[in-house]
């Protein structure tokens, strides 16, 4: 195992010492943790290429290459805040 140094804010890393903390594990493991939890680009356009394969397959045969572009710009617009805020 290599050890690594990365320059961040103290601010970053106390709060990454807190979450950590408040999880019961080192922040070496709460920060791998994290980085085997959030999945590649490539990851993510493989899943997406999976679930749509999926939706074709079993829900709506249908399913066009625009809905999908359109659910992608939907989800971008709900994750950013644009659409879907709380009332």
């Amino acid at each position: 195992m290599a050890d690594t140094t990365i320059k961040i804010t103290d601010e970053a890393r106390d709060r990454l010492r807190q979450l950590a903390e408040e999880r019961g594990v080192s922040t070496r493991a709460y920060v791998e943790r994290l980085i085997a939890a959030t999945p590649t680009e490539a990851e993510r356009a493989e899943h997406t290429a999976r679930a749509v394969s999926y939706v074709r397959s079993n829900l709506r045969p249908d399913l066009s290459d625009d809905d999908v572009r359109e659910a992608a710009l939907w989800r971008a617009a709900i994750t950013t805040g644009q659409v879907g805020g709380r009332r």
